[in-house]
């Protein structure tokens, strides 16, 4: 059978930059509880019902549910006890009756008030209103407390019909619906019938088959206009409406394909009998002597007939009980979801998460206009480097501004021979002016979030800066690095104001048992200094795409950029890691990686080198740059394709040395299963090296998810806003003495 689920899930990734807001009129309803519990990293769900009724029906109904998945479900959602939201029922009792589309629905201000009351109606104009996108109901709720409001306040279009969408199992003969796909348009929902009403419906129905299935599942989408009767008049769907709808048919398809190329794959055959659109033996008879072919088997049928649709659907529910089925509305601008009173949990998170694509394929959604529900918060991430200061802000989980400052040699030179910390004032004033020039001021945010750097070694976390961070970030206390500019321009920026300033897991983050650290000789302890904030984030990321938290699950990280870091996460800890600043590990573009002691005390001791020398071979000289004169994985890759065995021979080696280190982290797990190994960094780019690393790690038998880049302004940003919503606690920088050997 398709795995529509996965299908929905991978073009929600490609296309979604924030979650919206989607209110669930009907919480304490089990099926629509369980829906949430995988819905909660694709939306920001508000629940209108009080948390502790939310919990008992948790606890009484869904204990099948994963206790993870259901715990990180709540700890995302909004609770709303609607009696106790006197002001929004007032607002929308009053908006209620200034109203034409829905003055109707109360007599007087009273009766509108009683009537905000039911979480439906609320939930209603609590979209329509702008202070959440999506509201889903229709699961206890009776069409005419639903359903018939829900289309007087948010229809805009003629094209508004309810589309049932199925994917069939496999017993179904597959020739009859290319891959078992079929959708049905339900056109009941428009009180007249027209022409032109019914080729709207038509294109809106193919549109929502081509949304929701990708062009290589689907090529085609072929609709199948069916004209069930013989004889009828232009007020109802006869094959006359039928033959004057396709002849409008085009030009409306036209128009759509302004909003998408994708539509242009649509083909609709028109005065189809039911007969021939469901079965491809009847379409051969039917069509046969009549001068033309039938057409392609069809994956949307158009039913001019609420009967018809209606039956369509519960006979094809009632036939394939394990069928994927949903319902999606169109022509409400993807603001509401219509859920069966048979719905199952299935049914309901498979609708949500097909309006949620559509919400962000249509309208160019960006974020919900008002932040009643969820705070909207403003954080700047910055993320100082060696030659450019690299800054951005979030509006919660949405990058709405980026810029890497660059700082050119003669911009520098002044602080040649100096410590970083003096390049201070001349970094901050450049964030300042950045800010500026793009009209973003400190007022505007609820946070600084800056890079860490070289202090104690301390356990992640997200860390308020205050004086004895700064202290030791001015000092360097284990090393004099760009990233000692994060904390300290964050708190000047803050200064004088009661906005916070952070720093999130920096690069000393240690949280590894002592039997990581010692070596076999008593005066080299090992040192823990890694890409804390990409390994710590992508861990984290990793968890909430599985509805779950860092605490939770057990991961390998492989950062793998200029160096490369490999770490263990244990159920939220940090426990083991190369040293990738001293060049520990496999061998890098950039650092030679582990030597063999003998050999390297060869070389220092030969009076071939100096010390500066060695050091530069070690960090910076190291690893591809010293074997094939280039840190470019692109360019050693372009080399292989040109025949270059040698270069073929480093990258094998590149790739079996990674692969080693992962297995090398095993035993950090004391015996627990590994949930997956994660890849990240900019060589994660590469298809090749991943491939590679998959088949030599695939006896781990956990297989790998691959995250490529370094996402570390999203990482700074979230730590922070984990603070500010809630779900974390700031830590206090505390270092219990000094730095280790």
């Amino acid at each position: 059978m398709y795995d529509i689920e996965g299908a929905l899930e991978r073009q929600l990734a490609q296309v979604a930059t924030d979650r919206p807001t989607v209110m669930f009129t009907e919480a304490l309803d089990p099926r629509v509880l369980e829906a949430v519990c995988y819905l909660a990293r694709h939306c920001r769900p508000v629940l209108l019902a009080p948390e502790k009724e939310v919990r008992y029906l948790a606890a009484r109904e869904l204990t099948h549910v994963d206790p993870n998945r259901l715990e990180f479900a709540l700890s995302e959602s909004t609770f709303v006890r609607v009696k106790d939201r006197t002001d929004l029922v007032s607002e929308f009792a009053h908006v209620c009756q200034e109203r034409k589309d829905s003055r109707h629905l109360c007599p007087d201000l009273d009766a509108a008030k009683a009537r905000m009351l039911d979480p439906a109606m609320f939930g209603l104009f609590a979209v329509k209103l702008g202070h959440a996108d999506i509201v889903v109901s229709g699961a206890s709720h009776a069409p005419r407390d639903y359903f018939r409001p829900m289309l007087k306040l948010f229809s805009t279009r003629r094209d508004v019909c309810e589309a049932g969408v199925f994917v069939l199992p496999d017993l179904h003969p597959a020739d009859m619906f290319p891959h078992n796909i079929v959708v049905f348009g339900d056109t009941g929902v428009n009180a007249t019938m027209t022409p032109e009403v019914l080729a709207e419906v038509a294109v809106g129905t193919c549109s929502v088959a081509r949304d929701l299935f990708p062009e290589d599942v689907l090529p085609t989408i072929q609709g199948a206009l069916v004209s069930y009767s013989n004889r009828g008049s232009d007020e109802g769907p006869s094959p006359e409406m039928v033959r004057r709808a396709m002849e409008l048919v085009p030009a409306v398809l036209a128009r759509r394909i302004t909003r998408g190329e994708r539509y242009r794959s649509i083909r609709i055959a028109g005065e189809v009998k039911i007969n021939a659109a469901l079965s491809r033996r009847s379409a051969a008879y039917y069509f046969q002597g009549e001068g033309e072919e039938a057409p392609p088997p069809a994956n949307v049928i158009i039913c001019p007939n609420v009967d018809m649709g209606n039956l369509l659907y519960n006979l094809y529910a009632a036939r394939f009980p394990t069928a994927k089925k949903f319902a999606v509305v169109t022509g409400v601008g993807s603001q509401a979801v219509d859920l069966a009173l048979d719905t199952t949990a299935e049914d309901a998170r498979l609708a949500v998460k097909a309006t949620i694509l559509r919400l962000h394929l249509h309208g160019g959604w960006k974020a919900t206009p008002k932040d009643t529900f969820i705070p909207r918060h403003r954080i700047l991430a910055i993320n100082p480097g060696s030659t450019s200061t690299k800054i951005a802000v979030y509006e919660n989980d949405r990058e709405i501004f980026t810029r890497e400052l660059q700082h050119g040699a003669e911009e520098l030179q002044p602080f040649d021979g100096r410590k970083i910390t003096a390049q201070f004032a001349f970094r901050k004033d450049a964030v300042i002016r950045a800010l500026a020039d793009n009209g973003i001021s400190i007022a505007d945010l609820h946070a600084v979030s800056g890079r860490g750097g070289l202090v104690h070694p301390t356990p992640h976390g997200t860390y308020v800066v205050d004086e004895p961070l700064l202290d030791d970030l001015r000092v360097g206390v284990l090393g004099d690095h760009a990233s000692n500019l994060g904390g300290l321009i964050a708190a000047e920026l803050v200064s004088g104001t009661d906005k916070p300033a952070f720093i999130v897991d920096p690069p000393v983050v240690d949280e590894v048992p002592s039997r990581v650290k010692v070596t076999g000789l008593k005066s080299v302890r090992r040192k823990v200094i890694s890409h804390a904030l990409n390994q710590v984030a992508t861990a984290r990321r990793y968890a909430e795409e599985h509805e779950t938290f860092y605490e939770k699950v057990n991961v390998i990280v492989a950062h793998m950029g200029g160096g490369i870091s490999i770490g263990a996460h244990h159920r939220g800890r940090y426990v083991d890691v190369n040293n990738a600043l001293d060049g520990e590990g496999p061998f890098t573009p950039q650092r030679s990686g582990s030597l063999p002691v003998g050999q390297l005390l060869e070389m220092c001791f030969s009076g071939a080198y100096t010390k500066a020398e060695l050091k530069a071979l070690v960090k910076g000289r190291g690893g591809l740059i010293d074997l094939l004169g280039t840190a470019d994985l692109r360019e050693v890759e372009q080399r292989i394709a040109a025949g270059d065995d040698w270069a073929g021979e480093v990258f094998e080696a590149l790739a079996y040395q990674v692969s080693k280190w992962i297995t090398s982290m095993l035993p950090a797990f004391d015996g627990e299963p590994l949930d997956k190994v994660l890849l990240t960094g900019g060589m994660a780019r590469s298809q090749a090296l991943v491939a590679r690393i998959e088949g030599y790690v695939r006896a781990l038998g956990c297989g790998v998810r691959v995250y490529p880049g370094e996402n570390e302004m999203a990482a700074l940003a979230k730590g922070a806003l984990r603070v500010l919503n809630g779900h974390e606690k700031a830590r206090a920088y505390r270092p219990s003495g000094p730095a280790p050997v």
